[in-house]
């Protein structure tokens, strides 16, 4: 049933040329160099150590590598990190 839906949303999105990340809640990553990435529609930090950062997501685990990590801005399902960053890498449901 909820594939049918997710392809429902999908049909909507490209038939009104809605980006999807919007209708169907995906995360949306924006990195700016190898020194910020704002991530949106998040789902909560999981993990926020020195060397590695973890995100939820609709998608399933974000995992964030890198150094010298700093949270700039946190709100809602928004969340910006300045550091200097090594890797994004989307582990999937398996790892959780």
């Amino acid at each position: 049933m909820e594939g049918k839906i997710r392809k429902a949303k999908e049909h909507i999105a490209e038939t009104l040329e809605i980006p999807s990340d919007v209708i169907l809640d995906l995360p949306r990553i924006i990195i700016t160099s190898n020194k910020e990435i704002t991530i949106e529609n998040h789902k909560g930090i999981i993990k926020f150590e020195e060397g590695i950062i973890k995100l939820n997501s609709k998608m399933g685990i974000i995992a964030i590598e890198g150094k010298d990590f700093e949270i700039v801005f946190m709100g809602g399902n928004t969340l910006t990190l300045k550091g200097r960053f090594k890797s994004v890498v989307y582990e999937g449901y398996d790892k959780v």
